[in-house]
């Protein structure tokens, strides 16, 4: 009888997990849906450069984040409350505005002739991807930690 409600939980625990995987799904959206902070990000540091298409990411607890495409290629990553996660400049150069002073100053500094084409914002730590190649990592107040292979 115990072997019954062990594989009968473990029936149960897998046709949940399934179900989670299943309502979990992206949808798209419209610009204007975004969340405020999403919204002036983009106006901000972005302006007049169309998004051509914005997806939202939802899991089971609710949205999980935003992806927005902008006409010229450039990706971004936002989290639920509209935060920058991730800008991909798709080997473009981003505007510095938002990237931590410390962060640009590195940068400009011992890379003179790069520019920043992606950046990512982690729980404690930044990624620059250089227009060489180069990846560096900082952490979360953007002191240069090391280059990433």
């Amino acid at each position: 009888m115990k072997n019954v409600k062990k594989i009968t939980g473990v029936f149960i625990l897998i046709f949940m997990l399934a179900g989670g995987f299943i309502s979990a799904q992206d949808r798209a959206i419209q610009a204007n849906q975004l969340p405020k902070a999403a919204k002036t990000f983009l106006a901000v540091h972005f302006k007049g450069i169309p998004v051509s298409s914005a997806i939202e990411d939802r899991e089971i607890y609710g949205v999980d984040d935003y992806k927005v495409y902008l006409n010229n290629g450039m990706k971004m990553e936002f989290d639920s409350n509209g935060n920058w996660k991730e800008v991909d400049g798709k080997h473009q150069k981003l505007p510095y505005g938002f990237i931590p002073l410390s962060i640009r100053n590195y940068t400009t500094r011992n890379f003179p002739n790069t520019s920043i084409v992606k950046v990512e914002k982690k729980r404690w730590s930044y990624k620059a991807e250089l227009s060489n190649g180069l990846e560096l990592e900082f952490d979360k107040n953007g002191n240069f930690k090391r280059i990433d292979d």
